[in-house]
């Protein structure tokens, strides 16, 4: 096995040259932290969910545009938000969570979002992935956000073992060094989607395949 746990220094580097390099585009909820609403993080991390980037992007832009804040947010009715975030995948659904989270976050939280992962598990339609995006990118906070790819990529490259995104996320809370736990997902995330793909990758344009282990890739490219 290739020692990548002593290279997680040069692979960050890399990761981090690369995508500048090559422009590749970052996570749409990323680009929205900018604007240093833990609100809009939220908010969008939920539409986010099963939704490709720009899909996510057009419909988070209608919504803010009409109500940026939990309480206008949570006046609108459900159908007038349906329509807002259309065509975003299981629309009808998060429709009614966003609003009742917008309200909970009224009532419960004085209309701040809660800048603990324990809190915002409190909340329907939120789990692991989206309380710690909100923690990272809302409130600067250290958080590991394991999705899909953070999950693959982190095993392919032989630097945990685990089954789940669950025990990812649990396993690089040991061992991966603090200094990397915000930006972690952004490079895993964006190198996924168009380098680590989940069948078949560009081993042939990884800029970190000499240290990568390629632990169960039947066939890559």
């Amino acid at each position: 096995m290739k020692p990548v746990s002593k290279n997680i220094d040069n692979i960050i580097s890399v990761l981090k040259k690369e995508i500048k390099a090559k422009h590749l585009s970052i996570p749409i909820v990323t680009e929205i932290s900018w604007s240093r609403s833990p609100f809009k993080v939220l908010i969008s991390t939920m539409l986010s969910l099963r939704t490709k980037d720009a899909v996510t992007a057009a419909a988070s832009n209608r919504l803010f545009k009409v109500a940026p804040t939990p309480e206008k947010l949570a006046k609108l009715p459900v159908s007038r938000i349906e329509k807002l975030i259309y065509p975003v995948g299981f629309y009808k659904t998060k429709a009614p969570k966003i609003r009742e989270v917008s309200r909970r976050i009224i009532k419960d939280y004085d209309g701040k979002v809660p800048d603990d992962i324990d809190e915002l598990l409190k909340f329907d339609g939120v789990g692991r992935k989206t309380a710690n995006l909100v923690v990272t990118l809302g409130f600067g906070k250290p958080g590991i956000c394991v999705d899909t790819h953070v999950h693959r990529i982190s095993n392919r490259l032989g630097y945990v073992k685990t089954k789940t995104p669950f025990e990812t996320e649990m396993a690089l809370r040991k061992k991966l060094p603090k200094k990397y736990w915000i930006i972690y997902n952004d490079l895993l995330v964006t190198w996924g989607q168009n380098i680590c793909v989940p069948v078949s990758p560009w081993c042939s344009k990884c800029a970190i395949e000499r240290w990568c282990n390629k632990v169960d890739v039947k066939r890559f490219r």
